[in-house]
């Protein structure tokens, strides 16, 4: 029996059964009152070594009650090879109360309303009557996976009406003979390790904690993070010598670090900000210093020309640049002066800059900038999308000096600039990093990897100072589970469009204008998209098919 008429006749017996299952690109955003598709297979075209996304959905006329979900290995098409997929995960529904302040003109829906977002590992789970429940199946594929199509099928069982129902529905990934291992985009989401969310209130130092933070990180480098920041004050234990200098011990910095490099994320290290606003937004920036009085190391802020600030910044950079060197680290580290310096603070942020870069000048500065007129005292600049965009001829320039540019999202920009919000169509998500490849920014960051406030499977739109409250998915892009991150269809999204930007890249090393050819299909402008999703798959299968040919 052909593939084809197989197909078919799934169709035909779901009409009448009482599980009806389709497929749905897993760059669409299913709702909960979508209604059946004639879509009968599943299939993801992928490079080796990436991961490869299929999205099935099941509905019933009435409830399903623990609805479970299995997917054997795959199988060679006229081969022994298979591939293993993992356990398939629930995609679930979280409500958004509030919308953007400025919501695009592709806003998936206006809330208040249900969206789907955490990828939930349940073993089963129960549907609503009439109630669509997309069940979202990820296959890690290996680097020396063979080429080919790959065949298998979803199992779907459950009890509807007091009877047992049972569906089946085929799944296929084609395997291009492209290999992508690491990936050149720089890429951080600023993370931390709390129990706020979370079941267990894991100590810092216990095995309990180092199993949880390795299990962090691992989701982190699953997602192709390669950056980690780390606060290197918060994380040195600094005590007074018997001639009134200072003593600094990075046994806890070097902990931390250790744990993301065995994990897989770094990559390079992101030195936490030394520097804070003084106030307000407006406000010009002070630095955080250690001093020692009546026998007792005290911190402060300090301006930074101040004899306090060059007083402990002429011991500690010193310091913190030995013993980089010492560990092999140097090269990759990274430090954050201040974050998001506007014009009226610029003077302030530089003043920071300065302490650093005579104390340290092996080591480069970063950060979120909104200034374009900081040359000189940011290395690595990370512009806003909507502020590269307006000073991109600064930018390019800057690249040429010498400097790196990146661009980063958070709260804004909003309208029709690409972002992680839920509100927005997945595609948005993804071409964040086609972005990055059209204007040759070599890295993203993002300040929200888990910032949960209350309960974020409740609460999405938590209060902010600046505008109000946060936009849905700012603030994270996993979920706390009980025993780690839960991820999100976002965190899903953004690490393909990471796996695009190295094919974008790896093409470009032979084809410069046709990879931008390529590319320019869908990225009009900085605030313009093609977020087609068919045409998107056509671009793709393009890219890895041209790959294929070098």
């Amino acid at each position: 029996m052909s593939c084809i008429v197989a197909m078919l006749l799934a169709l035909f017996a779901a009409a009448d059964a009482p599980l009806t299952v389709w497929a749905v690109d897993p760059l669409v955003n299913v709702f909960q009152d979508a209604l059946p598709q004639r879509r009968t297979e599943a299939l993801a075209e992928v490079a080796q070594g990436e991961h490869a996304s299929l999205q099935v959905v099941v509905r019933s006329d009435a409830a399903i009650a623990g609805l479970r979900a299995e997917a054997p290995p795959l199988a060679l098409e006229g081969g022994s090879a298979t591939l293993e997929p993992r356990a398939p995960r629930y995609v679930g529904y979280v409500p958004i109360e509030k919308e953007t302040t400025s919501p695009a003109s592709d806003q998936l829906r206006k809330p208040p309303a249900w969206f789907p977002d955490p990828l939930l590992e349940e073993e089963s789970l129960d549907v609503a009557a009439g109630n669509a429940q997309p069940v979202w199946i990820t296959v890690r594929v290996p680097v020396d996976a063979a080429p080919g199509v790959y065949r298998g099928s979803l199992r779907l069982s459950g009890t509807v009406d007091g009877a047992e129902a049972a569906a089946t529905f085929p799944l296929a990934i084609r395997v291009y003979p492209v290999t992508v291992e690491n990936t050149r985009l720089w890429v951080s989401n600023w993370f931390s390790i709390t129990s706020r969310g979370l079941d267990i209130d894991a100590k810092p130092g216990t095995e309990e904690y180092e199993a949880l933070f390795r299990r962090y990180a691992r989701n982190m480098a699953d997602h192709r993070q390669n950056v980690a920041i780390v606060s290197v004050l918060g994380h040195t234990d600094i005590t007074p010598r018997e001639d009134g200098t200072l003593a600094f011990d990075f046994s806890r910095f070097d902990e931390e670090v250790r744990l993301l490099i065995e994990e897989g994320v770094i990559g390079r290290i992101e030195g936490g900000h030394i520097g804070h606003r003084s106030g307000r937004w407006t406000s010009h920036f002070v630095v955080r210093i250690c001093q020692v009085k009546d026998g007792k190391v005290v911190g402060s802020s300090v301006d930074a020309k101040s004899p306090a600030a060059d007083a402990f910044y002429s011991q500690f950079m010193p310091a913190l640049v030995a013993h980089l060197k010492e560990r092999g680290w140097l090269e990759y580290y990274m430090q954050h002066v201040a974050d998001e310096p506007i014009i009226p603070n610029a003077d302030s942020y530089r003043a920071i800059a300065d302490l650093v870069h005579k104390y340290a000048p092996e080591i480069r500065t970063m950060d979120a900038s909104h200034a374009a007129s900081l040359t000189g005292a940011i290395d690595i600049w990370v512009p806003q999308i909507d502020y590269l965009h307006k000073d991109f001829i600064h930018y390019q320039a800057r690249q040429r000096a010498g400097d790196e540019v990146w661009m980063y999202t958070c709260v804004t920009p909003q309208g029709e600039y690409a972002n992680r919000f839920i509100e927005l169509p997945l595609m948005k998500t993804r071409l964040l990093h086609w972005v990055n490849f059209r204007s040759g920014t070599t890295g993203y960051l993002h300040w929200g990897y888990n910032k949960w406030r209350g309960d974020p499977f409740k609460d999405m739109t938590p209060p902010f100072w600046a505008r109000d409250h946060l936009p849905a998915g700012d603030a994270w892009i996993v979920y706390p589970g009980k025993d780690g991150p839960l991820d999100s269809i976002r965190f899903e999204a953004m690490r393909d469009g990471i796996v695009d930007h190295e094919l974008l890249c790896m093409l470009a090393g032979h084809d410069l204008a046709g990879a931008h050819e390529l590319a320019a299909r869908h990225i009009l402008d900085f605030d313009r998209y093609n977020t087609d999703v068919e045409r998107f798959r056509a671009t793709r299968r393009r890219l890895l098919e041209q790959l294929s040919e070098l």
